[in-house]
């Protein structure tokens, strides 16, 4: 398999700078995967709007989101010695006011390089301002720091939120703080936001419950690593960057039941769809925990627990566009992608949405 299979030509314009108000105000693409649907409709595609979705859910259905909290992990700031600006982007902490971050601006700045940030919001207020030093440089591109000051155990005080460099050049505002954020966020931690269930509003769901719809929630929390480019060694290995996860008790047995009785478990999300698969069993049940996955899931995939996808239109040659082709086909994806551009939809994580069933 090459990534090149799964490139496209996307203009610019067609990237979504910002949702559509409201949120289920966005379009939906429907794409079957079943033949005899096919045959009755002469196409496998048709065209509605997120609200509709109701519609097209059966009484039973399962849907499973993610309620990963998007965390304000983007800190602007400059190097104390030279001035020079740097962008740091926070992955997590590491004990000890020590967090793991990606880096812009660095250079081959030498460990013990003292960097300031302060709020943008309160840009003069001393209560504001974080320091923090550079501890060293890890394999995988990430660096260590060393947070000091008033915000060192919480340094995303000071943060933006991580929207990607095709949203406005990554320059988030106040508004992509509420924006950014699914209406099922719970569990801080994630660095990018589950986009699928950014279509859903409170008023949809009380419609798609009325349907007789259950909701069952997991947590995975989206790393950086999810925006990274598929290159040859990761093909090759057939694994992807590391993701933590947790399945509750209650959701667990919400698939399980649902699996048993013949009911469709619908994943939100290939963030949602990931864990599914990466703790079914060969039948498709799935047990409690909590871990970290680096499964890869790509056209050849033996999908043992979700029945359809509910998902956003992904990057050329990206690790989500081949899950999304894994699970529908890749010419059958490509051909409802031209579809998509066709018909002006908008795309990536502001965008528009697909069910695939």
């Amino acid at each position: 398999m090459d990534s090149a299979e799964f490139d496209y030509s996307l203009p610019p314009e067609r990237i979504a700078q910002r949702p559509a108000r409201p949120r289920d105000a966005s379009r939906i693409l429907l794409l079957s995967r079943h033949e005899g649907a096919l045959a009755a409709a002469g196409s496998p595609i048709s065209h509605a709007f997120f609200r509709d979705l109701p519609r097209y859910l059966r009484p039973g259905d399962l849907l499973v989101v993610n309620d990963a909290r998007v965390v304000a992990a983007r800190l602007r700031g400059r190097k104390q010695a030279t001035g020079g600006g740097v962008e740091i982007l926070l992955l997590g902490p590491a004990g000890q006011g020590r967090w793991r971050a990606l880096a812009r601006g660095l250079g081959r700045a030498p460990s013990g390089t003292k960097l300031s940030f302060t709020s943008a919001a309160s840009a003069e207020s001393l209560e504001e301002k974080l320091e923090a030093e550079l501890l060293g440089r890890e394999p995988d591109g990430a660096v260590l720091l060393g947070f000091s000051g008033i915000a060192a155990e919480a340094p995303t005080r000071l943060g933006e939120m991580p929207i990607p460099p095709y949203i406005r050049k990554g320059r988030a505002d106040e508004q992509d703080r509420s924006d950014y954020q699914t209406c099922f966020a719970a569990t801080p931690g994630a660095v990018a936001a589950p986009t699928a269930s950014l279509h859903f509003t409170r008023e949809l769901l009380e419609r798609i419950s009325a349907r007789g719809v259950e909701v069952a929630r997991l947590t995975l929390h989206v790393g950086w690593g999810t925006f990274a480019p598929i290159d040859r060694d990761r093909l090759d290995a057939g694994r992807l960057h590391s993701e933590r996860f947790a399945l509750d008790e209650g959701a667990a047995r919400a698939v399980n039941e649902a699996k048993a009785e013949g009911r469709r478990v619908i994943a939100v999300g290939t963030t949602t769809a990931r864990v599914l698969e990466s703790v079914a069993d060969s039948s498709g049940r799935v047990e409690a925990q909590k871990g970290a996955t680096d499964l890869f899931i790509r056209p050849g995939h033996r999908f043992r627990c979700m029945n359809a996808l509910i998902t956003n239109f992904h990057l050329p040659r990206s690790s989500l566009l081949m899950l999304v082709a894994a699970f529908a086909g890749r010419e059958h994806v490509l051909d409802a992608y031209r579809e998509a551009l066709a018909q002006d939809y908008r795309f990536y994580s502001y965008g528009d949405a697909m069910f695939i069933y």
